[in-house]
């Protein structure tokens, strides 16, 4: 796969781009990844992307052009651009099921807002989707564009070591995850549930299957709501 992103700070990007999943993914050549300068495309001397807003306010929003710009050189016209994610508060909230909708693109163009945000007629004619990484306010979107990347190159294929690793995770069944305990079998009082070393997988299956559910059920129950609705078997 390969991910383009536009951004101010380029820097920000060098160390989480080049450790563990994500690293070992570019160097094996599993996942493109290219970060652009959005200056490279200002059209003055001085290297200007923003500008006062029409009609007034505090604040810088960023021009119109440099991203129009960025777009036709890399990919040759608008037209031609692949799906592109612009990081926005206003954006619908990045979930699991959106991620992997994204993963199964075979290239990304991620756009990383500053400032009091970028012209609207980049969120009309380049996005096609705006995403959100949750209800509260970033410097800008190049954290979001972190955790969208890193979400979505772990389901690339070949990217993890275990390719049933995501399967039983938070989100991935509507659910969060459930417990899990390793060595000692007991530490401080604390035991490892029984069933966790009884040998019985149908019954290790059926208790993390219930865990799932009460754990959902206790800390969101938002999600747990939302699972028994969509879940044929329901909840009591």
């Amino acid at each position: 796969m390969r991910i383009d992103v536009v951004s101010l700070f380029v820097d920000f990007f060098r160390g989480p781009f080049d450790a563990s999943l994500l690293g070992r993914a570019r160097t094996e050549g599993l996942l493109d990844l290219r970060v652009h300068d959005l200056r490279d495309w200002a059209r003055d001397r001085h290297r200007t992307v923003d500008d006062q807003p029409y009609g007034g306010g505090a604040g810088m929003v960023l021009k119109p052009e440099p991203f129009f710009d960025a777009v036709e050189q890399l990919y040759g016209s608008v037209e031609a651009r692949p799906r592109t994610v612009l990081l926005t508060p206003r954006g619908r909230t990045l979930t699991q099921q959106l991620v992997e909708q994204l993963a199964a693109e075979p290239q990304l163009l991620l756009l990383c807002g500053r400032y009091e945000g970028i012209d609207e007629r980049v969120h009309r004619a380049l996005a096609t989707d705006e995403v959100s990484v949750g209800d509260y306010v970033l410097a800008g979107g190049e954290a979001a564009a972190c955790i969208l990347v890193e979400a979505v190159t772990r389901l690339l294929p070949g990217v993890m070591g275990n390719a049933t690793s995501g399967v039983d995770e938070s989100f991935a069944a509507g659910l969060l995850e459930y417990p899990h305990y390793t060595r000692p079998a007991s530490y401080r009082g604390m035991d490892v549930p029984a069933v966790l070393t009884s040998g019985d997988h149908a019954a290790v299956a059926a208790w993390r299957r219930e865990q799932a559910v009460a754990t959902t059920r206790q800390l969101r129950p938002d999600l747990f709501e939302a699972w028994r609705r969509s879940d044929g078997e329901g909840a009591g």
